[in-house]
């Protein structure tokens, strides 16, 4: 090992087993425990827990779960404040080594949330790094506009600075100049390898189900690896621990039943409880549409998909719990274009909260099992299929210092990818392949005076490839003043599966999965190929700014470099055979290297006034690779994104919403065609080429030199919610998606000179009844 890898494994022990040492001896008590709702026992997230008329105190994380130390001892009196519900305060003694176990309760409020002044979200600015991460709840996403009725986190996803979709149909998802096999996405901790439907407007989630999303534009932590892009981390909510209940949505698009309850109720706070939480929805727009939608298409709109979700939370009464879950996610495509195109999707597992007795460690762990399965038949064309399969598992461990805090924790994966496929000279390209990654991590988070830094290293090794990366990363916060903040994160990041994308395409609808081939060329630029890594250098600058107490600004702006990524090889004209060796493996070789960066500027501006909120984000990108033959950009290289987003409530007890949301985006590159030509394949010997009948090839224009038109679409919300009691509640939700009619392209084929666009104006109503 030479002397750059031992300095990294030497740091790493250094922040594993030396910082929690400095800590043992320290004469200091601690209060740790869980918030939860009153109502419902589900955890409150991302509240303030701390001791009156001191700076002391800490947040809640995800499970609701927060540790006070470092408290001098002494008597205190400990508060709870949450906007929408009642401020918690009680007495508490602190002696020198002592920890305190609490769980707290909160009830909601009768005040008027828009005279609350407290703001979690503030405080999470100051005490945290937050560069390129958003943190969404689900009420956040319910206050856009409703595509179909129901909201969903595809459609507030489309609104985040840096994310780009590619429209309405084919719910892919680019970030910041990655590609969709460059996000990592974790369903309570299990991997999804793709969440999103062929209509892009749904996601698989369901957002009732939802206790949490976070997103990782880029610079992401060392607990998260194996993307070079981003991640997306979702979690879900343990189910209602005091009583049945449950919601039915119904609309044009589809429908959904939820249903959870308690399986044990907890009789007191000494006592254990379980619960469950179940969701079933689906899209019935291809039945629905031949009554509604007739006017876009006769035959019906081809969409349908079936999801399924469910879990079982069973918590302790010191607060640690289990969760078992499980999952079926199904998507189906008829289009008369396409063909046919469906994917499968199935998995479950658990994960776990773990808290000793005696110590004030928070101990998580998750393991899990999925699998997609991905075929596309198209007319005219070779079938292609795709599959990966696999588990993902974990155990991590977190020390909290006062507002300092240490995580680390080892993982373990292991997926197997099959891929079929035809390129463009209809070379036939199968695999095959086995996959496993283990790697450990550690993070040390400190606050030195105004400064917030975040230090961490993550060792990912390949044992497929027998490679061993080292990864630092690095966030920086310098708090200014309380209104004016400046960032930064940097890191090193690596993965091993690829796309097998088919990049002519006027718009990608087919993404294969597999790992990094084994026959990839020796040398690429010049250099010898020492891995078979994909590999990304991040570094992003920002800064937060509150102009007024409702009006805040968040710029910052990134720079990804890729060292080298793996393609599919367009330009394949030869096997990669003996009689071939003089061939160069630019015309022979299945994939091919390439290298490029991405860089740009992402700018938030938010707006909240009592029933007023508005939201702007604009998003300038650049991406450019190379594949050591011709430079060009790939077909998500989209320059200037915008949307603009509004939220009104009214009436006498805001009853009334109404939503409306404008985006714009610049025109995607593609390939343009030249011509057409007969295409003879010499398949036999005696092949005479005068009298034989040909193939029809295309001749192509320079690798996406041309651009697709602008998008553009406008999507209206009307929302009335009826109380008919305490717990019962009917909203009724009037929407209209593209509401000017924008012609934005879904598909072109090139063979029939066939256009098709995404949705035109399309209104929809949708009924929700829960209870």
């Amino acid at each position: 090992m030479n002397f750059r890898k031992s300095f990294f494994v030497l740091f790493f022990l250094f922040l594993l087993f030396i910082f929690p040492r400095q800590h043992v001896f320290a004469q200091y008590g601690t209060i740790r425990g869980f918030v939860y709702e009153q109502e419902t026992g589900e955890p409150v997230l991302f509240t303030n827990v701390y001791l009156y008329k001191t700076s002391i105190g800490a947040p809640t994380d995800a499970n609701g779960y927060f540790a006070i130390t470092r408290i001098p001892p002494g008597d205190y009196k400990l508060m709870v404040t949450y906007v929408g519900f009642d401020t918690l305060s009680l007495p508490v003694t602190i002696k020198a080594n002592e920890l305190i176990s609490k769980k707290l309760f909160l009830t909601k409020s009768s005040v008027n949330l828009s005279e609350i002044n407290v703001s979690a979200a503030r405080q999470d600015k100051i005490r945290e790094t937050q560069t390129s991460i958003i943190k969404i709840t689900p009420k956040e996403i319910q206050s856009i506009p409703t595509i179909g009725g129901q909201p969903d986190l595809a459609q507030y996803l489309q609104i985040l600075p840096g994310v780009i979709f590619s429209g309405d149909q084919g719910g892919q998802l680019y970030i910041r100049g990655g590609p969709p096999i460059q996000n990592k996405v974790l369903y309570d901790g299990m991997i999804v390898y793709n969440p999103f439907h062929s209509i892009g407007l749904f996601s698989v989630f369901d957002v009732d189900m939802l206790k949490n999303v976070e997103v990782y534009t880029g610079g992401f932590g060392a607990e998260y690896g194996g993307r070079i892009s981003s991640v997306m981390d979702v979690t879900t909510r343990d189910g209602n621990k005091n009583r049945f209940s449950g919601k039915l949505d119904v609309s044009t698009f589809g429908a959904k039943a939820l249903l959870e309850g308690p399986i044990h109720r907890q009789k007191n706070e000494d006592d254990a409880s379980a619960s469950f939480i179940f969701s079933i929805k689906n899209s019935y727009l291809a039945e629905s549409s031949k009554i509604f939608y007739k006017y876009i298409d006769e035959n019906g709109l081809p969409y349908n998909y079936l999801d399924i979700y469910g879990k079982i939370s069973v918590n302790t009464p010191n607060g640690s719990k289990v969760n078992l879950f499980g999952f079926r996610f199904a998507d189906n495509v008829n289009y008369k274009i396409l063909q046919d195109y469906n994917w499968t999707s199935y998995g479950g597992g658990l994960n776990f909260l773990a808290i000793p007795g005696k110590s004030s460690v928070l101990i998580e762990g998750n393991f899990a099992y999925s699998t997609y399965k991905v075929v596309l038949q198209e007319i005219n064309e070779s079938a292609r299929s795709s599959s990966i399969s696999g588990f993902n598992g974990g155990l991590t461990f977190t020390y909290f210092f006062g507002r300092d805090a240490l995580k680390y924790g080892l993982e373990l994966a292991g997926y197997k990818t099959t891929f079929d496929f035809f390129n463009t000279v209809n070379r036939k390209i199968d695999y095959t392949q086995n996959s496993t990654e283990v790697s450990a991590f550690a993070k040390y988070k400190w606050m030195p005076g105004k400064f917030i830094v975040e230090a961490g290293l993550r060792l990912q090794y390949y044992a497929s490839l027998s490679t061993l990366s080292l990864e630092p990363r690095l966030a920086v916060k310098y708090n200014i003043a309380r209104n004016f903040r400046l960032k930064m994160a940097a890191g090193l990041y690596s993965q091993n599966l690829i796309s097998t994308t088919y990049d002519k395409d006027v718009v990608n609808l087919f993404y294969g999965y597999i790992t990094s081939p084994m026959n990839l060329p020796t040398e690429f630029m010049g250099k010898t190929v020492k891995n078979k890594l994909q590999r990304s250098s991040q570094v992003v600058f920002g800064f937060e700014l509150d102009f007024l107490k409702n009006l805040s600004l968040n710029v910052e702006g990134y720079y990804k470099y890729y060292p080298q990524l793996t393609s599919l090889n367009r330009n394949k004209l030869y096997d990669d055979t003996p009689e071939n060796a003089n061939i160069p493996d630019y015309y022979k070789k299945d994939f091919v290297l390439e290298t490029g960066d991405a860089e740009g500027v992402d700018l938030s501006l938010k707006y909240d006034w009592k029933k007023i909120h508005l939201w702007a984000t604009y998003s300038l990108g650049f991406i450019h690779r190379n594949d050591g033959v011709m430079d060009f950009v790939p077909p998500y290289d989209r320059r200037h994104n915008l949307n603009l987003v509004g939220t009104v409530y009214f009436g006498k007890k805001s009853n009334w919403e109404f939503d409306v949301r404008y985006n714009y985006g610049s025109g995607f590159p593609f390939t343009q065609t030249a011509g057409f030509y007969e295409k003879l394949t010499f398949e036999n010997m005696g092949t005479n080429y005068v009298t034989n009948n040909g193939q029809l090839g295309t001749l192509y224009s320079d690798y996406d030199a041309g651009r697709l038109p602008y998008y553009s679409r406008l999507d209206l919300n009307l929302k009335k919610i009826f109380m008919l009691s305490k717990t019962i509640k009917l909203e009724v939700n009037l929407s209209v998606t593209n509401a000017l009619n924008q012609q934005n392209i879904f598909y072109f084929d090139r063979v029939s000179y066939t256009r098709v666009d995404q949705m035109p104006l399309m209104p929809s109503l949708g009924l929700s009844f829960s209870f």
